[in-house]
């Protein structure tokens, strides 16, 4: 059974990572649904999931202030080591905060694998719950991470070396989860920690940049359909 999850967690990232490569011309409307996506993962997934896993060990407060510091790491990296700039001659610099926000993304897949590992230790039909909620929303991580990667100019080569190890990477998590028993308030921990970076390259990447010189009511409507897609996933 895992052997399969493994197979359609690679093969439904890569699905969303294609959608996004074709529909490349509709670059904004991908930038908005990955924006809205992202604000949906932080606020009705992993938040939540954080406080229910730290619950025991943390107050929310705590939890918040853990967030808040992912979402300044991210915000000092990004105004110091990788200025922002729509200029053409500075693609190399912005090449280097695609790959900055896409390995947050792979990290955050590699954590999907170890929770998946660690919760089919516990038992099978709980590994089979949490195999549902990864898979669910891996479409849309693919997506995600194509729609970085192009909006900061990555070359396509690259994007498809960063979606693969995205794909890929959750079965990392998943054999080292045999090798050891993390506590889950650690996870939980971490979760709160990639809710700061997510939130700040959301609201403060994606979101301005789906709507630079486009048209704004179709992207708009492409962010709300991201949240609305989390929150579906995330309700069932």
């Amino acid at each position: 059974m895992l052997i399969i999850i493994v197979f359609l967690t690679i093969l439904t990232t890569l699905f969303g990572g294609w959608l996004a490569m074709r529909f490349r011309d509709r670059l904004h409307l991908i930038l908005g649904f990955s924006a809205g996506a992202l604000l949906g993962l932080v606020f009705l997934d992993l938040l939540p999931e954080s406080i229910e896993l730290t619950a025991n060990h943390y107050s929310i407060s705590q939890v918040s202030l853990v967030l808040v510091f992912g979402f300044l790491i991210y915000l000092i990296l990004d105004r110091t080591l990788l200025i922002h700039s729509h200029d053409l001659s500075e693609c190399d610099n912005q090449s280097h905060r695609g790959k900055l926000a896409s390995t947050s993304l792979i990290i955050h897949s590699f954590l999907d694998g170890l929770a998946l590992g660690l919760a089919f230790k516990v038992s099978t039909a709980i590994g089979a719950v949490v195999a549902v909620a990864i898979l669910s929303h891996r479409v849309a991580d693919g997506l995600t991470l194509v729609g970085v990667m192009l909006k900061n100019r990555n070359h396509h080569k690259t994007t498809w070396q960063f979606l693969t190890l995205d794909a890929v990477i959750p079965v990392l998590g998943i054999a080292l989860a045999g090798f050891f028993s993390l506590p889950i308030y650690y996870l939980g921990l971490v979760l709160a920690l990639f809710s700061g970076f997510f939130l700040y390259l959301g609201a403060s990447d994606l979101l301005p940049e789906s709507h630079h010189s486009h048209a704004k009511i179709p992207t708009l409507l492409a962010t709300v359909l991201g949240v609305a897609v989390i929150y579906l996933i995330s309700r069932f």
